[in-house]
């Protein structure tokens, strides 16, 4: 019930009001009804995605294009948390299922074999998060250059690659992209190998463009730039880390796609990187390129 003005009466108690408020037409209060309506129902679907994924914020925004081209700048990556669905055959409890294993049970995920995840880079909270692929697992001071793929460092031996003897356990890194991320993130110095305790989940989804948003309102919406000189050097090329920003859309930094293979224990890479086929092996205890 209404004064006729189009004001509720206050003689009709809070129903009144509450029905004046769903009901009328007036126009300062039909804009505000309309935009809580619509906070509401972003607000509902932030919470069944949260209660999907078990980690916030459950959607990130890809920031560069080290995980090209499975994962690109623009991207919106849906996150799960690690252990969430994970199949039997993850790493020892880890919820993570690196190349090597995944190649073995043709477990596919964001475009190539193993999962992707997103780090925190040396444990740091305060450091932008990377999301780049598990490749393999490493213990506490393994020389673990005997089970790299040469191709993926830029040393002859354990004493001259980074982080080699392994520091401490975990997972040997990258990031998809072949140009500007041709190495390990662990023999760039990008991070040591990354403990479990630093894995914030694994990517599921990725929707394209829908990341612009996020980009636009942190800054982070420029062009993603080349230097002309890394399509040529790759080797000295300056790896994109694939950036993260938490607040509700967590933008994340993406890595390249590497097909690799692999030979019994050791990872090894196809010459196909678009269909990602098997290659034939060398038998050795290294990772090698098919």
């Amino acid at each position: 019930m209404t004064t006729g003005d189009d004001v509720p009466d206050p003689s009709g108690g809070p129903r009144a009001v509450l029905g004046w408020f769903l009901h009328t037409e007036h126009t300062a209060v039909v804009f505000f009804r309309e935009a809580a309506s619509s906070a509401l129902a972003v607000g509902m679907v932030g919470l069944i995605l949260f209660a999907v994924s078990g980690v916030w914020p459950p959607l990130v925004a890809v920031e560069s294009g080290s995980m090209d081209p499975n994962l690109q700048k623009g991207d919106l990556v849906f996150v799960m948390e690690e252990h969430r669905f994970s199949p039997e055959y993850a790493h020892q409890g880890t919820g993570v299922v690196p190349y090597q294993v995944a190649d073995d049970h043709d477990y596919w995920k964001i475009g190539g074999y193993g999962d992707v995840i997103v780090y925190e880079p040396y444990g740091r909270n305060g450091q932008t998060p990377v999301i780049h692929r598990a490749r393999f697992w490493v213990n506490d001071s393994e020389n673990w250059y005997d089970e790299a793929n040469p191709k993926y460092v830029d040393a002859s031996s354990c004493e001259e690659l980074a982080n080699c003897p392994a520091p401490h356990a975990g997972f040997i890194t990258k990031g998809d992209n072949t140009v500007t991320n041709d190495y390990y993130d662990q023999a760039k110095g990008i991070s040591s190998p990354v403990k479990p305790s630093w894995i914030r989940g694994t990517a599921e989804y990725r929707i394209p463009w829908l990341g612009w948003v996020r980009l636009a309102f942190s800054g982070a919406a420029t062009p993603l730039q080349v230097p002309a000189t890394t399509s040529l050097q790759t080797s000295t090329a300056t790896p994109f880390q694939a950036s993260v920003t938490i607040p509700p859309q967590a933008s994340v930094t993406m890595p390249p796609r590497t097909p690799a293979v692999d030979a019994g224990v050791r990872e090894r890479s196809t010459l196909d990187t678009a269909s990602l086929s098997h290659g034939a092996l060398d038998g050795s205890t290294r990772e090698v390129s098919a």
